[in-house]
């Protein structure tokens, strides 16, 4: 079977023509193959059919319908004409030849009569080959198609049996036309797999391997400190602004200010939480209006820490017992949150754009932008935990940067199997103050504390083993275990008893006379009337915190943790229903009517990303082993997952305001990973284009839901339109 009855549909597999057939003739006896083998200039050998593509108008047709084989090696000069044509780029053929674009669609055709084929040779003699050489454009048709006259190739070169007869007969030909110079086409960008850009990005073990042991402990935030000031300043500032713009609004008591608002008045007035005597549907209207009469000096049993009310406190005693008073601690805590995320994010990710955007997301998210004009807890709450944590991953760098130092005075920059030198770390010092303000605003903030004590000194390990301390690094459990949970724990503590002195330095508030009355308790012996009573009053709150009070108690608005990274349910912090058409400029249809609802929702397609994210970077800290995404992972769970064991009691929504700041730090960073590196080029092009469409759709979900967040009239079909799921009805 021929080689075309084998393959009938390669495209490139042909009858040959008459001419080569003749040819053929000339030189061998025919054999049975079809096709024939041409050398490219890259000598990498490929099959090429002519169909009909070089024939004689001299050839008799049965000649030329005759199948014959033609090889190079038995007519070596035809088949370097045809090596160097395809090298120019040229197609040879007759004039009568029918081209066969399918075969050869991008080669232009020059026409050459089969009397030259066989004597072409090269400008200096040789005969053209693998070599590349340029065919002499004397040897080529004139413009009027006459082929010069050429002596034929010796017997040495072509073999006694292949010397051709050389022919001056005249064709019509096409004009010879020199090709133009080939153009070097633009190489395509290499594609670069996805975990190799995501490796790039966040200095991945392939990358740090690269690095010397001193510059990967030289690593730290990007060193465009004016640029990074300037970003976090002007989003910061804005974040302000549409926080502050009618914050007062409504100006009277909503949601649990009822608590924390008059408790704040409180203890500016006796330094603890006093009882007000009568309905709160009477003493809030009054108190809004500054009315602080129904306030009695008898103690009233809180179960929360103080530092949130007294951080309240101070707004109203700056502005007065008023809405836009009781709101502005919030307000600012809630500007400083996103000034804290912008400054983390950036350290995290080595880039001041990632940490912009970070703040940009946690700006308008809807959670944090209600909490933040709110006098609530939980923001006061959120800002501490952050910021502590941003202590410790600044402690981190500046560890490492300390062993830095010390490697460059040895002599071998190695510590050489020993633990290296002590380092004093005030950065924990100072995370130890944030959590504990953080523990004096709500008990919760504890579980975030132990989590990052233990990062440290795993961090501070793996650092003392990069500068070569091998084996012995273990010793840093000793060295800096021991005083970073001096820093961290025993500060905390310190700082949180530091928030109950002004209920110390009291004799009315609830519990502060028990140790007076229990002289042989145990904690009243070995410390004291005053610390006894206070540890007593912890146990009253610990017991109603998970006593049967509490596991009874039920809720409209409860939800589950495991809905609230998906927003699965939303928080009423303010409604007024049913207003008529006219009324406060409503312009509903007849029958129908108006509202106004400030609800506490986080902007949900942030919300969503953001959980995408997370998993992304959990994914990644783990197979990467990248400890950067590992903050806001260890951040976000340690605010999350305690609440799933806290039995059956109310929980809602809003408690996720301290899991949110870590979540869009993890979206900017994972967002960074699909912007590429700086010098990808489209690379680069195409993922801007991808974060800012998500970024942009963020914001625009935003003001979309903008009116519920801040309490501006709308119809009811107006609302329902915002109310995309049944949990936030």
């Amino acid at each position: 079977m021929s080689d075309v009855d084998q393959n009938p549909g390669d495209p490139l597999r042909a009858r040959p023509s008459g001419f080569e057939a003749w040819l053929a003739s000339q030189a061998r006896p025919a054999q049975s193959a079809t096709g024939f083998q041409v050398k490219t200039p890259s000598s990498a050998p490929q099959d090429v059919s002519t169909d009909e593509s070089v024939r004689s108008a001299d050839t008799p047709r049965d000649v030329a319908d005759t199948p014959s084989a033609f090889e190079p090696e038995r007519a070596p000069a035809f088949s370097r004409l045809l090596d160097e044509a395809h090298g120019r780029g040229h197609r040879i053929s007759t004039v009568d030849t029918s081209v066969d674009t399918a075969a050869t669609p991008d080669l232009p055709e020059v026409s050459v009569p089969e009397s030259t084929v066989d004597a072409a040779q090269s400008e200096d003699g040789k005969q053209l080959g693998d070599s590349g050489d340029v065919v002499d454009d004397q040897r080529l048709p004139d413009a009027t198609g006459t082929v010069p006259s050429s002596p034929p190739l010796d017997a040495e070169s072509l073999g006694a049996s292949e010397q051709p007869a050389v022919s001056t007969d005249t064709y019509e030909v096409a004009p010879w036309v020199p090709a133009p110079p080939d153009k070097p086409r633009p190489a395509a960008p290499p594609k670069i797999p996805f975990a190799v850009r995501v490796e790039r990005f966040v200095e991945a073990s392939g990358n740090r391997q690269r690095l010397t042991v001193l510059e990967q402990l030289r690593l730290g935030p990007p060193t465009d400190r004016l640029w990074g000031w300037v970003t976090t300043l002007v989003i910061t500032g804005i974040a302000f602004l549409i926080r502050w713009w009618r914050i007062g609004y409504p100006d009277r008591i909503m949601f649990d200010e009822t608590y924390y608002a008059k408790d704040a008045y409180s203890l500016l007035q006796y330094g603890y939480e006093g009882v007000w005597d009568g309905k709160g549907e009477v003493v809030n209207p009054a108190f809004a209006l500054g009315d602080t009469s129904a306030l009695s000096p008898s103690a009233s049993f809180i179960v929360h820490p103080e530092v949130g009310k007294w951080l309240i406190a101070a707004g109203e005693q700056l502005f007065g017992v008023n809405s836009f008073g009781w709101r502005f601690g919030s307000l600012v805590f809630g500007t400083l949150l996103v000034f804290i995320v912008i400054r983390l994010a950036r350290r995290l990710s080595r880039s001041t754009l990632i940490g912009g955007i970070a703040g940009v997301l946690l700006t308008v998210d809807g959670l944090s932008f209600v909490m933040s004009r709110i006098a609530l807890l939980d923001i006061f709450q959120a800002f501490f935990i952050v910021a502590g944590v941003s202590c410790v991953v600044a402690d981190r760098d500046f560890f490492r940067h300390r062993l830095a130092d010390a490697l460059e005075k040895l002599p071998d920059a190695t510590f050489a199997g020993k633990p290296g030198p002590f380092v004093f770390r005030p950065w924990l010092l100072g995370a130890g103050v944030l959590f504990g303000l953080a523990c004096g605003t709500k008990w919760n903030s504890m579980y975030p504390l132990a989590v990052f004590g233990v990062m440290v000194v795993v961090w501070s390990i793996s650092a003392r083993r990069l500068a070569g301390a091998r084996g012995s690094a273990m010793w840093g459990l000793l060295t800096d275990g021991v005083p970073a949970f001096i820093s961290m724990v025993v500060v905390a503590v310190g700082v949180y008893l530091a928030t109950w002195i002004p209920w110390l330095r009291t004799s009315g508030g609830y519990d502060r006379g028990w140790g007076a009355g229990h002289l042989d308790d145990w904690t009243v012996r070995h410390f004291g009337q005053d610390l006894g009573s206070l540890w007593h009053y912890h146990v009253d709150m610990y017991n109603w915190h998970t006593g049967d009070t509490m596991a009874n108690a039920t809720h409209s608005y409860a939800s589950s943790p495991w809905g609230w990274p998906v927003v699965a349910r939303t928080v009423g912090i303010m409604a007024e229903n049913d207003i008529k058409p006219g009324d406060q400029g409503c312009t509903a249809a007849v029958g129908k009517t108006c509202m106004r609802v400030i609800t506490g929702l986080g902007t949900p397609l942030l919300w969503w990303a953001a959980t995408i994210a997370i998993l992304i970077a959990l994914v990644w800290w783990l197979a990467a082993m990248d400890w950067r995404f590992s903050v806001p992972v260890l951040g976000m769970f340690s605010t999350w997952i305690p609440w799933m064991f806290a039995g059956t009691r109310p929980e809602f929504a809003f408690y996720a305001i301290t899991m949110i700041p870590f979540m869009v730090i993890a979206l900017a960073m994972v967002l960074g990973v699909v912007l590429g590196p700086a010098d990808s080029g489209p690379r680069r092009q195409s993922g801007g284009i991808i974060v800012g469409t998500i970024v942009g759709l963020i914001i625009l979900d935003f003001a979309f839901n903008y009116p519920i967040y801040t309490g501006q009239l709308m119809t009811r079909t107006q609302w329902q339109l915002r109310m995309w799921l049944p949990g936030w009805v």
